[in-house]
């Protein structure tokens, strides 16, 4: 039986889309012991609350206890930026702008840059716009339920910086194009490549060599329901 702190500890993993420990101090950048050492307390640190707060927008008194609301600033509800499900693909809405739909199929550069390939527009919300995005279309079901093929997807491609949990479009040797959740894995010098759909297996790469492979951070993501 779950006590409070297993119950907030599985909160925490539940929003962040860690599955073990070590992709939890993965993103709480403490080791996997500290964890140990809170579970042995029974107790959330402090630390862990302010930093969830400022990468996830997460709620203490949620993480603690469960109670609502989850998240405490705007557009950082889900573990993928912005998201709004149940918004229909070019909708007219007011201010909305046309924008540009590139596959994910385009040509991968020798200097792993991503040479897009426009396939279609759609009106989208002008409070999705900023500045080095560019729009995909998803074509694969390796990250679904949060990331649904057929899915709209905006790739912030200014923020390139891998922040472990989250969910980022990266060029991979001999793949091409795919979009993964990245954990950083300090002790072997790795970051791992994750899919939301448990069919997928992990992926891992050497450090140094997804240095300039990540095209950006997913920022937000369009689907139906």
């Amino acid at each position: 039986m779950y006590n409070a702190f297993d119950e907030a500890l599985e909160r925490i993993k539940r929003a962040t889309g860690a599955r073990t420990q070590v992709d939890l101090a993965a993103i709480l950048g403490i080791r996997q012991s500290s964890i140990s050492d809170a579970k042995r307390r029974q107790s959330i640190p402090a630390d862990w609350l302010l930093k969830l707060y400022r990468s996830h927008g997460l709620n203490p008194d949620w993480i603690t206890s469960g109670e609502a609301p989850q998240v405490l600033r705007e557009g950082m509800a889900l573990p993928v930026g912005l998201m709004e499900p149940g918004t229909s693909y070019g909708s007219d809405k007011p201010k909305s702008r046309a924008v540009t739909v590139s596959s994910m199929t385009g040509i991968i550069a020798e200097d792993g840059s991503l040479q897009e390939k426009p396939i279609e527009m759609i009106a989208i919300p002008e409070a999705f716009i900023c500045p080095g995005q560019t729009i995909f279309k998803m074509e694969h079901q390796n990250m679904e339920p949060i990331v649904r093929r057929g899915a709209y997807i905006g790739v912030n491609k200014d923020q390139r910086q891998l922040r472990s949990g989250e969910i980022f479009a990266v060029s991979v040797p001999n793949e091409g194009f795919v979009v993964r959740r990245l954990f950083n894995d300090f002790e072997n010098n790795r970051v791992i490549l994750r899919s939301e759909n448990p069919t997928y297996k992990d992926q891992s790469l050497k450090a140094e060599d997804i240095v300039g492979n990540i095209i950006g951070r997913v920022w937000w993501v369009l689907q139906e329901l």
